[in-house]
């Protein structure tokens, strides 16, 4: 700029020199009709001080936007350094599970930035842990006016209205993120819950399929490939209760062709004949089913359908046979002996279950089975040594179905457990210690009573 003034000042010198040899002058017209008697040197020198003043103005305004670009950049500046510190001091927050905490501070980072769509989608978990899902919806739709194509946001906005109970509304957001993007698995298995929960097992059981064709880890697909048995058989269950009895059976059977091991496949298959007025196609599955699995529930469903239809030496027949293909299996020959017992075979059932008594050391419903046992036969002496054995823990007596994945008991069988939701977990095995294997609970032994007796034991 001092360059150019210089150069400016230098040619005013030489141009008034010049004046002065050439005193000359032109008419000079402003406006038509106006004009003015001017002299050449002084033209030029009006010339070369507007287009100086042209070019200093245009200077000077480059340097102010410079200036103010410069200004609004430093502020920017400031603004995101704070942001990021108030948006990391959050975020801690959040992790040590400081919610309040972390409320205030992303308060703060939305007083600054109302759409920071981060900080919405934390505070949007925030409400959602809380269970404050009108807040976490009112953020969510907030972030999602700031980024409509965030998957994160429509998840979170999916969840929270789903657990408002807008679930209409969470299953058009999911049903949009999965057109949005086909290998969604979050949004497909969100999904899946909310059709299993709604028992709309045909939407279910399509989506589930669509799961297990994704690049799943190994404990993740046999985690989803067990959910798929219990979707087909809740399906077939659903089919059944409308009397679409084929329908029904082809959801058992596939159920069963998949899995060679799920027992609430056959059992729905057998309640399927049954349904036909075929019982004995039942008891024909019942039976080649424990043959395959070994699973005593099925010869207990056998036993029920047995006695419906005036048939008990069949199942008889069955415990026999399946204690000679397993000598060694103790509850096995319980189970005959209480069916025994059942029967009024009084003598049969006593020689069954005394065998066993010999070689248990703790086994309550068989201790409670002698005891009625020795007192209908009048060996009250005998009768008050087994009860005392069933009484020798103060603790509850195993009822007939136990899952061992939540400690959960039942006095009914169902195909999926009450308490945590997974199909084919029921076991029915008796709790039992062996005198040959005193320092082991037998399965069937629920968690806090297998503590117990080991703490007993002081073990």
């Amino acid at each position: 700029m001092r360059f150019l003034t210089l150069i400016f000042l230098v040619l005013i010198l030489i141009i008034g020199y010049f004046s002065q040899l050439n005193p000359s002058a032109v008419l000079f017209f402003v406006a038509p009709g106006r004009s003015y008697e001017i002299s050449l040197a002084s033209l030029i020198l009006f010339s070369i001080a507007a287009g100086g003043l042209l070019v200093m103005i245009a200077s000077g305004m480059r340097q102010t936007k410079a200036l103010y670009q410069n200004w609004t950049y430093r502020r920017a500046q400031k603004k995101e350094a704070s942001l990021e510190k108030l948006y990391k001091e959050a975020g801690n927050a959040f992790l040590a599970k400081r919610y309040k905490e972390a409320i205030s501070l992303s308060q703060k980072i939305l007083e600054i930035n109302p759409h920071h769509v981060n900080t919405l989608i934390r505070l949007g978990k925030i409400y959602r842990y809380e269970k404050s899902n009108g807040e976490a919806i009112r953020v969510y739709r907030k972030a999602r006016l700031g980024d409509d194509q965030n998957m994160e946001v429509k998840l979170g906005l999916a969840k929270s209205l789903d657990a408002a109970n807008q679930t209409d509304e969470a299953i058009a957001i999911l049903k949009e993120m999965i057109g949005m993007d086909e290998d969604h698995l979050t949004a497909c298995l969100q999904l899946r819950d909310i059709y299993m929960r709604l028992s709309r097992w045909e939407e279910a059981h399509s989506l589930q399929e669509k799961i297990l064709k994704f690049p799943l880890s190994p404990e993740l697909r046999q985690q989803e490939q067990a959910t798929l048995f219990g979707i087909k058989f809740e399906r077939g269950m659903a089919a059944l209760k409308n009397n679409q009895v084929d329908e029904a059976r082809k959801s058992f059977k596939s159920a069963v062709k998949l899995n060679k091991d799920f027992l609430p496949g056959y059992i729905g298959l057998a309640q399927t004949y049954i349904h036909a007025n075929r019982p004995e196609s039942a008891m024909t599955l019942l039976e080649k089913g424990y043959g395959m699995t070994h699973q005593i529930i099925l010869l207990h469903q056998l036993e029920t359908l047995c006695f419906e239809h005036s048939q008990p030496d069949r199942i008889i027949r069955a415990y026999q046979s399946a204690i000679e293909k397993d000598p060694g299996h103790i509850a096995l020959r319980f189970y005959l002996g209480k069916l025994c017992y059942r029967l009024e075979m009084v003598d049969e059932a006593r020689e069954i279950l005394s065998e066993i008594d010999s070689q248990v050391e703790y086994f309550p419903d068989l201790h409670k089975i002698l005891g009625s046992l020795h007192l209908r036969q009048g060996d009250a002496y005998s009768a008050a040594q087994s009860f005392r054995k069933g009484l020798h823990f103060k603790t509850a007596v195993v009822v007939p179905y136990y899952c061992p994945v939540c400690d959960y008991q039942s006095e009914k069988w169902s195909g999926r457990c009450a308490k945590c939701q997974e199909w084919n977990t029921y076991q029915t095995i008796p709790m039992m210690i062996t005198k040959e294997t005193k320092n082991k609970v037998l399965v069937g032994q629920t968690v806090s009573e297998g503590a117990m007796l080991r703490r007993r034991r002081g073990e």
